[in-house]
């Protein structure tokens, strides 16, 4: 055997007999050399062989089936339901003990020592027998709640596999839509506004999970991007290399989000790369979602909630970071210095937002407000209020 270098690090050291492994890849055959010896033991009656067989072979045996055994019952006891009636037996446990500390039983003990048969039935009959029907119906109502459990967790398995395909119709009803027979993009009005349409619909009857699935897919087909358009039949223009035009100033997408995700609940998702051309997401629950690459310049974020958001390279504005400025209803974007290309931040929760550039800083800083102003991570120390409230 080769001898390893002494600078060599120390993880990869590693044994190559058998037993080094894993308990679940252990080889197979010390079990059947194991009975093969269990059963010459029995043969030949040798007690010594038996025994150490049998031993050996137990041992084995525990290596290759503790480990599953043991990962199955922490996931078992990792269910709240579990725990919880864990924790109801453990309640009972814990009041007879205390009972027996604080000598609450030693009236009893001391009829039953005196012999009084008479008082004994009393008792068995009164406060035992109420003892007991208090514990049936603990267990009854123990039953009751894992049966509850059991049936809410199918509840939502089903509820998770209807919305997949709830989803799933969405996306191909979506295509066959909006694409003519050669695949190419075919949206005239009749169709943007059932596109629109059936969108609002689904997502409003889907979690922030769903909501999520559907901006993805609507994003990076890029029916959310003002694409431009040839002014004549408004047919998208292709930019040719494979792709649709983007014209940010007169383009028009096939799907307009507007108020669609207004007080939205899409905390914890996975938002990376949607862009929401100038949606509503006023008071919507972005919290711990990723932003990052998103595109979220001209977005109505006012009152929205970002703690723990990843923001790296996320777009806010157009233009300059010192010239841009939110966007405005009656205000033409100008995308080269930024006027009335940048989200609306007043009165965003930035608490603990990760990745967060120094011009997306400045940005923020400068038009989210006071009360929003001292929740941006780095402060706001030298940055002026531009919203001047």
């Amino acid at each position: 055997m080769t001898p390893l270098p002494e600078d060599a690090p120390r993880s990869r050291l590693k044994l190559h007999w058998p037993f080094a492994r894993s308990p679940e890849t252990l080889p197979i055959w010390p079990l059947f050399l194991g009975a093969g010896a269990i059963l010459l033991g029995l043969l030949t009656g040798s007690r010594w062989l038996l025994a150490i067989a049998s031993l050996g072979t137990l041992a084995i045996a525990a290596l290759q089936l503790l480990p599953p055994l043991l990962r199955r019952w922490q996931q078992r006891l990792d269910h709240p339901e579990t725990r919880q009636t864990i924790a109801l037996l453990g309640l009972l446990l814990a009041v007879v003990g205390l009972s027996v500390v604080f000598d609450l039983w030693r009236p009893f003990i001391t009829i039953y020592s005196s012999g009084d048969w008479d008082a004994i039935g009393a008792i068995g009959e009164g406060v035992i027998g109420a003892f007991g029907q208090i514990l049936l119906a603990l267990v009854a109502l123990v039953i009751a709640w894992r049966q509850y459990s059991i049936d809410k967790r199918l509840t939502t398995q089903q509820n998770q596999i209807t919305q997949a395909q709830t989803i799933d119709s969405f996306i191909q009803g979506i295509s066959d839509l909006i694409s003519d027979e050669e695949g190419l993009l075919e949206d005239w009005p009749l169709e943007r506004m059932l596109a629109e349409g059936r969108t609002a619909s689904v997502l409003s009857s889907i979690d922030g999970q769903g909501k999520a699935k559907v901006l993805r897919f609507l994003s990076h087909a890029r029916l959310l991007t003002p694409l431009k358009r040839d002014h004549r039949l408004g047919r998208a223009i292709l930019d040719g290399s494979g792709g649709y035009a983007e014209d940010r100033i007169e383009g028009i997408p096939v799907i307009q989000l507007l108020s669609m995700l207004a007080g939205a609940d899409l905390q914890a998702t996975d938002l990376r790369s949607i862009d929401f051309n100038r949606a509503d997401l006023q008071a919507s629950d972005l919290q711990d979602a990723d932003l990052s690459h998103t595109n979220l310049a001209g977005c109505n974020l006012t009152g929205s909630r970002l703690r723990e958001a990843i923001v790296a390279q996320t777009r806010w504005f157009y233009g300059h970071w010192e010239t841009a400025t939110p966007a405005q209803p009656n205000l033409i974007p100008d995308y080269e210095t930024g006027i009335g290309t940048g989200a609306i931040v007043e009165d965003v929760d930035f608490s603990e937002v990760q990745s967060l550039s120094p011009e997306a800083r400045y940005y923020c800083c400068s038009w989210c407000g006071s009360r929003s102003r001292s929740t941006i991570p780095g402060g706001c120390k030298g940055i002026p209020n531009r919203l001047d409230r």
